[in-house]
């Protein structure tokens, strides 16, 4: 029953409508819907990066809105692994560095510890090469697996990727897909956010979402 009001000069705007969705564990679960019919406030509501109007978001045994930040901050961390569209690497670290640091701030690995599981990492994503280049260095969807590496840092079991394949060429965005894929068999759970149908036709379940109401089909 998840709500979301926006303040505006004209009075509130519902973002989203008394949102009921279930999403179990090792489903790839892809959320559509036209610009500004509520695809990233539902994202931001499962990520708490922000609060619902009203109604609860759990993720497992987590009632996640009802945590401080210092906890809902630390929880992320340890539990979801997430991929922006423009990929938010820091321009200064390396592609190691960048996917250390989410380990560093959980403090889940001892300094060399994470820097063996960053290299396995890049190798997972096939950049075990490029391991001390820049991110300006390299293509955008070279720099978009190192988005997925750093999501994968603390081994988490969910995935949320809001728009991962919006910036990238076809063939790219089809390489991305396939790592997605493969983490799905290997037992992660998915939430992506996307326009493209074809990549949602191949998918567990599509949420469609209409002026911030959610109807699902059966992909």
């Amino acid at each position: 029953h998840v709500t979301k009001d926006y303040p505006t000069p004209a009075g509130p705007f519902r973002a989203l409508q008394d949102v009921q969705v279930e999403i179990f564990t090792g489903e790839f679960v892809v959320i559509a819907g036209k610009s500004g019919a509520g695809k990233t406030t539902l994202v931001n509501m499962i990520t708490g990066v922000d609060h619902p109007t009203g109604g609860e978001v759990w993720v497992g045994n987590a009632d996640i809105h009802s945590l401080s930040e210092t906890r809902l901050s630390l929880w992320r961390g340890q539990n979801l692994g997430v991929i922006y569209q423009s990929f938010h690497l820091l321009p200064g670290l390396s592609l190691l560095g960048n996917i250390m640091l989410p380990m560093d701030l959980c403090h889940y690995y001892r300094p060399r510890q994470s820097r063996r599981r960053a290299l396995e990492l890049l190798h997972q994503v096939g950049l075990e090469k490029h391991a001390r280049t820049l991110p300006s260095e390299i293509s955008g969807g070279e720099q978009q697996r190192v988005a997925i590496a750093r999501a994968l840092a603390n081994d988490p079991p969910v995935i949320v990727a809001d728009e991962p394949t919006g910036r990238l060429d076809s063939q790219t965005a089809e390489e991305i897909f396939t790592i997605f894929q493969e983490l799905v068999h290997q037992g992660k759970t998915i939430i992506m956010v996307t326009h493209d149908q074809g990549l949602a036709l191949r998918v567990s379940r599509t949420l469609h979402i209409v002026d911030g109401k959610v109807s699902e089909d059966d992909a």
